[in-house]
C-alpha cells in the first residue's frame, strides 16, 4: 500500500527558513512528478511547486524565489526548502503525485506554522 510520510513541519517566525520532507513508499518514484500542497486553515488544499521526472520545478506564484523543490530519487524522498517565510504560508504541508485529487491517497502532513 502507498505511504506518504511528511515531516519537518514547525513554528518559526516571519523571515526564518524550515525544509520539509516526504518520503513515498511506492514503485515507480522516479518516473514520477511530484508535488507540495498547502491547506491553510479554512481553505481548499492547493498546490504550491511541482517537480517532473526530469528534476524540473514550477512554482505557484506566491512562493516563487523563496521555495525550493527537490527529489531524491534513491531515497524516494521529496523536499521542499522554504525561505523567508511569511504568515501566510501557514498551514499544512502535503505531498503527492502531481495533479493529485481528492480520490488520491494522502499522508498525514506536516504543519507549518509562521509568526508575524
Amino acid at each position: 500500500q502507498e505511504q506518504l510520510v511528511e515531516s519537518g513541519g514547525g513554528l518559526v517566525q516571519a523571515g526564518g527558513s524550515l525544509r520539509v520532507s516526504c518520503t513515498v513508499s511506492r514503485s515507480g518514484f522516479s518516473i514520477t512528478s511530484w508535488a507540495w500542497y498547502r491547506q491553510a486553515p479554512g481553505n481548499q488544499r492547493k498546490w504550491v511547486a511541482i517537480i517532473t521526472r526530469f528534476g524540473v520545478p514550477s512554482y505557484t506564484d506566491s512562493v516563487k524565489g523563496r521555495f525550493t523543490i527537490s527529489r531524491d530519487n534513491a531515497k524516494k524522498t521529496v523536499y521542499l526548502q522554504m525561505n523567508s517565510l511569511k504568515p501566510e504560508d501557514t498551514g499544512a504541508y502535503y505531498c503527492n503525485v502531481a495533479g493529485a485529487t481528492t480520490s488520491n491517497s494522502w499522508g498525514q502532513g506536516t504543519q507549518v506554522t509562521v509568526s508575524s
